[in-house]
């Protein structure tokens, strides 16, 4: 948008005549009090990317997908599942019924999060994304919807349930859901840690929240998919994926803060359902990799694959938001790890607040956190990455999150998900049809240039 250019540039041109150096920080976290306050002014600022409540506008989603906007549709899924967090640590409902209004218009015509606007970029774990803050809604007794729409805990299921779908599973790779949806998305060929590791964390969270064993079953099966494919490694290092038509072996070494994250949310889940001494030592091992790798030596989130080289998409830019919320989350149901968690999420909170000295109202927020100086680099993601980072820090006074049977007040539907619209109006895939598939997407890759090859590519 050229609103959004012209505030880029103007940033930028700060920047460069080491303006925004010398700026101090508007927002202060000494205090519970200033960490409401700071938090209030960055979801302000947060949801000055949004218009989907004005008049001609869409519901739920940020601008885009390119070339419409920067953003792709699974992006505003996270983002809506952020302002619960933030209501839920803060009190604050201001935005509460513009969540409302985007989670229940973006459901789809089977309520399944899968609109058929968003089919050319579709994948499992976009879908999942939006199915994940429906299920946060459930686990943070967010206001329910009137009674004569889909409810949270029945549309997580329902997200569910289309992913545990025989036709989203197959024997290529030994298992695994594969990246995209539909067979004609570039990356249909793709088997990847995010969408098994959306799908693991799913399960996890139903089974605790319902106390059914077929989602905890569905869990443990896909994190030794996960493992036993290389994806996760002997040295706990988490890689993005691989192709079929290598039975997945052609792993993507590339690691990304997100998957690593996921992952850890995912156990601690399972280790509060079982208190097993082999999900402790996952969590373990997983975490201390994760802040050997995506934190800096002062204890400040930094994304590894991309940040060096400035050469991070639009969708990176929201990683470090999400490893936030997700860690703090893993501190309340295994507990063990919250002396290790909390002061390292302060300690990088207080590096991201330093330099939110951009924008026109001086305190828009970058992506660089350890530099201790604004980067020019405004966005959705950059901002709700930081009021993810100041939220959180009040998480210690929350009391984490619900089930069924401790006060969770969200009706489910185990079935939701079985009128899946999406896969009920194509055709059976037929060889021919993922040979088709293959060559269109060697001719892509052919052409594709980045970073990590057309996985880097923003979707």
């Amino acid at each position: 948008m050229a609103t959004s250019n012209v505030r880029r540039f103007g940033a930028a041109l700060l920047v460069g005549l080491g303006v925004v150096n010398a700026q101090n920080s508007q927002l202060k976290i000494d205090t519970d009090d200033n960490i409401r306050k700071s938090a209030a002014l960055l979801a302000a600022d947060t949801m000055a990317f949004y218009s989907g409540d004005q008049p001609g506008q869409t519901p739920g989603i940020l601008p885009g997908p390119p070339p419409a906007g920067d953003y792709y549709w699974w992006q505003a899924g996270a983002l809506w599942g952020t302002l619960m967090d933030y209501w839920f640590l803060t009190g604050d409902s201001t935005y509460n019924e513009v969540v409302m209004q985007a989670m229940m218009f973006q459901v789809g015509e089977g309520k399944d999060y899968q609109p058929r606007n968003v089919t050319a970029s579709l994948g499992n774990d976009d879908q999942a994304f939006w199915g994940m803050s429906a299920m946060l809604a459930a686990e943070l007794n967010f206001p329910n919807p009137p009674s004569d729409q889909p409810q949270w805990l029945a549309l997580a299921q329902a997200v569910f349930n289309t992913q545990a779908a025989p036709e989203r599973h197959d024997e290529t790779c030994g298992g695994g859901l594969r990246w995209q949806i539909p067979l004609s998305n570039n990356g249909y060929d793709y088997k990847n840690t995010i969408a098994n590791g959306c799908f693991f964390n799913m399960g996890a969270r139903l089974a605790r929240y319902t106390g059914n064993d077929t989602y905890s079953n569905w869990a443990e099966e896909t994190w030794d998919w996960i493992q036993g494919v290389g994806y996760i490694t002997d040295e706990w290092n988490v890689y993005d994926g691989g192709h079929i038509g290598h039975n997945c072996t052609d792993i993507n070494k590339a690691q990304f803060s997100y998957n690593a994250a996921i992952l850890i949310q995912g156990a601690s889940f399972m280790w509060n359902i079982t208190e097993s001494q082999k999900w402790k030592d996952r969590i373990n091992s997983l975490l201390d990799r994760t802040i050997e790798v995506f934190f800096r030596d002062d204890g400040v989130a930094y994304e590894v694959s991309c940040e060096p080289k400035y050469s991070c998409t639009t969708d990176m830019y929201s990683f470090k938001g999400y490893v936030h919320r997700w860690l703090a989350q893993s501190s309340q149901v295994a507990p063990f790890i919250a002396e290790k968690v909390m002061p390292l999420l302060r300690s990088s909170t207080e590096a991201c607040v330093k330099q939110c000295t951009g924008g026109d109202n001086g305190r828009e927020c970058g992506f660089a956190w350890s530099s201790g100086v604004f980067d020019g680099k405004i966005g959705a993601g950059q901002e709700m990455s930081a009021l993810a980072a100041v939220s959180g820090l009040l998480t210690d006074l929350s009391k984490g999150p619900v089930t069924a049977e401790t006060g969770g007040t969200s009706k489910g539907d185990p079935n939701a998900g079985s009128t899946n619209v999406l896969e009920r109006d194509h055709r059976p895939i037929t060889t021919g049809d993922k040979a088709g598939a293959g060559i269109l997407t060697a001719l892509i890759l052919a052409a594709a240039t980045g970073t990590f090859g057309w996985m880097s590519w923003e979707r």
